[in-house]
């Protein structure tokens, strides 16, 4: 056990009265698995909201889906992700019952139907190239050899695909085609990422395969999603009486192992310099998230960059590297978490405080904010892309000012117009860089700007080579009363680095534990439809 700090022994939460004694859940972070996980523990479960406690390190619950700030300070978030109405089986499943914020007469999902019914989003800027002109991506650009490379790749079983990577299946001239620039910047991608995980994103998404160019199939939710989904279901799990302890880190897991079966019988908890010991019984339910994709991330400023970090200062990784030890049923950490180099990049948000910049982005796009999505700098050194979402982007945002997100995937690299990394770079070193690539002046443009850059050495770190074992199964074979709920878990078919993951997840954990009898959304396999098949072979041959 860790005792760095002094170590008050608790009693177990208080039951309700009656014959038998109540079950209780320990949800190790606060993640949209976490919060899923309660959800569904109250809603198909049966489990009263009072006998879930979750525990998260940082202030605020929401993981990876985060987003905060004031028009004064500057907003910020590390990233969104891409959310689909074709393919979120489970999510949708949940929001369907989580009460919006805004009307609490209807749901999260009919507040994101509504949203998204007015305006299909359609992309007229996909690509931009070294000289500000729109690329014409109406054409893949591939060439033959291309085609059957790729089409090798996705109908080779992933048994044989192993732990390869996607250069391992690939020749050079595909990483130089519209539609790798296109797929790769819209779900993160590198050339060295796992070949079977880009397998699973090619059948998982083949629908968009025909429309990458437009986003067309991209939703979005009113606000960002912490504010559209995060906080109306912690306002919903709230209400139900689960307990949230921010600034508290669960820092070990005792556990005893009997019959080859292991049990968690306690955790340290730690809360300032303040260590708690808590109690759990074999019946009880502990539900950990292994491991984040923003663990270790930092943010900087308009002056200064973020500073540089890893797993040993975050110790995000460390429950997960210690269950692991002697049972390797419980998967592989250092298959994800031994290359920040391969595993990260940066990622910025600005605030303005006029409309300068949205105007010149609109008339160069073609599109309004909110009705285009990802617009790309395709031969940038930083590979850098921005996204105008529909204003305002959070709940708590005048109408007088804006708010824009953008990342880098190749933040290691020197700039065409700031002579360093991105990952080196300031708040006004990005938006120097930024203007450079559009041909604006920086002065008038961003003359009332706060762009805060963010560095995230795991961001991809779920995107990694890996083998069949690698990635635990969400309830290993030995665990009695412990899951594992993240990015970093196996499910056959579905992807990563997705919301609709982490719900799948925590649906068949809870499920599972809870003995529900009650079918979990199976997955849609638009892949297997014949006319989503020809309409991507008719793409692949444009």
């Amino acid at each position: 056990m860790l005792n760095d700090g002094p170590i008050t022994q608790t009693t177990r939460p208080p039951t309700k009265p009656g014959p038998t004694r109540q079950r209780h859940a320990y949800l190790i972070g606060s993640g949209i698995g976490a919060l899923a996980a309660a959800a569904f523990m109250i809603r198909d479960g049966g489990m009263a909201g009072d006998a879930i406690t979750i525990f998260e390190t940082q202030p605020v619950p929401g993981g990876s889906l985060d987003g905060a700030g004031t028009a004064e300070s500057g907003y910020s978030m590390r990233g969104g992700r891409m959310l689909t109405t074709d393919n979120y089986e489970c999510t949708w499943g949940l929001f369907k019952t989580i009460p919006s914020l805004i009307d609490p007469a209807i749901t999260v999902h009919d507040e994101t139907i509504a949203f998204n019914t007015p305006a299909t989003a359609h992309s007229k800027a996909r690509l931009v190239d070294r000289n500000r002109a729109i690329v014409d991506v109406t054409t893949m650009g591939f060439s033959m050899s291309d085609r059957v490379e790729l089409l090798k790749l996705t109908e080779t079983d992933e048994d044989e695909i192993g732990d390869s990577r996607i250069t391992d299946w690939l020749s050079p001239p595909f990483f130089q085609t519209n539609f790798w620039f296109m797929w790769q910047t819209t779900f993160a991608f590198q050339p060295w990422h796992s070949a079977v995980e880009f397998r699973r994103y090619l059948h998982r998404f083949m629908k968009e395969f025909s429309r990458i160019e437009t986003l067309e199939g991209v939703k979005r939710t009113v606000y960002n999603q912490n504010d559209s989904l995060v906080r109306p279901l912690v306002a919903w799990l709230t209400a139900k009486g689960v307990a949230f302890r921010c600034d508290s880190t669960v820092t070990d897991m005792a556990g005893e192992t009997r019959d080859g079966f292991f049990t968690v019988t306690g955790l340290t908890v730690r809360s300032g310099d303040t260590d708690t010991a808590i109690a759990v019984r074999a019946d009880d339910i502990v539900i950990l998230q292994n491991a984040s994709m923003t663990d270790a991330s930092t943010i900087g400023s308009m002056t200064a960059a973020p500073e540089k970090r890893t797993k040993v200062d975050s110790r995000g990784w460390v429950l997960w590297e210690r269950l692991c030890e002697g049972r390797p049923e419980f998967g592989k950490p250092a298959v994800f978490n031994s290359s920040i180099a391969e595993s990260n990049w940066p990622s910025f948000t600005v605030t303005l405080h006029d409309s300068v910049f949205f105007d010149r982005m609109e008339a160069l796009s073609g599109n309004k904010a909110g009705t285009g999505g990802l617009v790309t700098f395709k031969d940038s050194n930083w590979l850098l892309s921005i996204v105008l979402a529909h204003q305002p982007h959070f709940a708590n945002q005048p109408a007088n000012v804006q708010v824009f997100w953008g990342y880098a995937l190749h933040g290691d690299r020197v700039g065409d117009f700031v002579a360093k990394p991105m990952a080196d770079c300031t708040g006004e070193d990005i938006l120097q860089e930024l203007c450079g690539h559009l041909n604006f002046d920086v002065a008038t443009t961003f003359a009332s700007a706060t762009c805060i850059p963010c560095r995230m050495p795991y961001i991809t770190s779920m995107f990694m080579p890996r083998t069949l074992g690698d990635r635990p199964v969400p309830i290993p074979s030995t665990s009695r009363n412990l899951a594992l709920v993240s990015q970093f878990v196996e499910i056959p078919e579905d992807v990563v680095f997705t919301v609709e993951f982490s719900i799948r997840v925590a649906q068949t954990v809870v499920y599972q534990l809870l003995g529900i009898d009650r079918e979990i959304p199976p997955i849609s396999h638009h892949d297997k439809s014949l006319k989503v098949n020809f309409d991507a072979l008719v793409k692949a041959f444009h």
